[in-house]
């Protein structure tokens, strides 16, 4: 029998500085439809909808933007996220919809770098 997957206690997850939690979350809450499972004193957190893995949000008022592509001496990305999709165009106008930005370097023809509202880079790939 499969355990209810909000009595384990394996949970992981990716958390993500920003100077605004709240646009941060329902960023990604709207492009992934996720749905926002908490948010309050400066930090939100995002089911997954799936296994044990979350994505949050928490408040960092010195947070710098990095820079893409890279820059030396700059500020540079520590990670980035990456989302598989069936059609990249209008993935990337989804994205782009919800605030994202699409910065002109582009590496590769099947992925499309986009900058979160707080400036994290991520891809979208298919």
């Amino acid at each position: 029998m499969e355990q209810d997957r909000w009595a384990r206690s394996d949970w992981w997850g990716v958390v993500l500085d920003a100077p605004d939690v709240e646009v941060l979350a329902r960023f990604y809450s709207s492009l992934r439809g996720w749905p926002i499972w908490k948010m309050e004193d400066g930090q939100a957190t995002l089911d997954c909808g799936e296994g044990v893995a979350y994505l949050a949000i928490q408040h960092n008022a010195d947070y710098v933007r990095p820079e893409w592509p890279s820059v030396a001496g700059r500020q540079q990305m520590m990670l980035h996220l990456d989302f598989e999709v069936t059609d990249l165009e209008a993935a990337v106008a989804h994205a782009v919809g919800l605030g994202a930005e699409l910065p002109e370097h582009q590496p590769q023809e099947n992925v499309r770098v986009l900058l979160d509202p707080a400036g994290h880079p991520f891809c979208l790939y298919t």
